[in-house]
């Protein structure tokens, strides 16, 4: 199922030096707060379990959170970061996610998400990056691929029974052209399981960061957008989780569509 609308591809008309600027302070700063996040991290840790008296996986995905709010700031002088009826997310209601996959920096800009107590539901090639690997696994981030569908589900329901969110990119990975690719039904599965609300987002823009094949930041704007909850119990009859997978792409297809439209103004 292709989008409602194509997304035109413009051409880049931004000053050679402004994008050298811009690839001479991000990278640099990317590595420095990295390291930086590395070296805090023990002590984070542990005065944030003094303190709140969080479990480790509670204080590693705020803490994940943070590093992504760090990456938004220093990205800011080049990047135009816009979120859009994020009021209809509650911290205190778990939920799933469902965002469509633009970009590797799409999970960075879930910074913009008002809650930090996700598990995000990613393929194993993530887990295999030493300096994210371990947070992630503290975390107890999912990995879809070196998992069976009954350890992620009971690994979801887990989660939610614990008051924290999921988050799933249906796509499994990342769209080349800008259009939505084949949606994968297991979150869609888990929300149904769980009877919890599914939450929508719509994220656009990341794809022009940093484009296909480019090894070069541009600037560019990125909005993210939620979209209203659905309550996944109405869709537990036989089948249902196609029908609600179809219903959510379908959804996601029309907003990317107004957003596009939109930006063009």
């Amino acid at each position: 199922m292709k989008a409602c609308c194509s997304k035109t591809v413009k051409s880049d008309d931004r000053p050679g030096a402004v994008i050298l600027l811009m690839n001479l302070w991000a990278y640099p700063l990317l590595v420095l707060w990295t390291l930086f996040g590395i070296l805090i991290s023990p002590l984070f840790f542990a005065f944030s379990r003094l303190i709140l008296g969080w479990p480790i996986h509670r204080i590693m995905r705020w803490f994940i959170w943070l590093y992504g709010r760090g990456w938004l700031a220093f990205m800011s002088p080049f990047v135009r970061f816009r979120r859009e009826q994020m009021g209809v997310i509650k911290n205190d209601t778990p939920c799933l996610f469902i965002v469509n996959h633009r970009s590797f920096f799409d999970t960075y800009c879930m910074a913009l998400l008002p809650v930090h107590n996700i598990v995000y539901a990613v393929r194993s090639w993530p887990f295999r990056m030493f300096w994210y690997g371990g947070y992630m696994r503290l975390a107890r981030y999912l990995d879809v691929e070196g998992s069976s569908w009954e350890q992620t589900l009971e690994q979801c329901e887990a989660t939610l029974a614990e008051n924290g969110s999921v988050l799933f990119f249906p796509e499994g990975h990342r769209s080349r052209d800008g259009e939505l690719q084949r949606f994968y039904s297991g979150g869609f599965k888990v929300a149904i399981s769980a009877g919890v609300q599914l939450i929508p987002l719509c994220i656009d823009g990341t794809e022009q960061l940093l484009p296909p094949e480019r090894k070069l930041f541009r600037p560019c704007r990125i909005t993210l957008r939620a979209l209203d909850p659905i309550d996944a119990r109405l869709y537990s009859e036989e089948g249902g989780h196609i029908r609600l997978r179809k219903e959510v792409k379908k959804q996601i297809a029309t907003a990317l569509c107004a957003m596009r439209d939109e930006a063009s103004l």
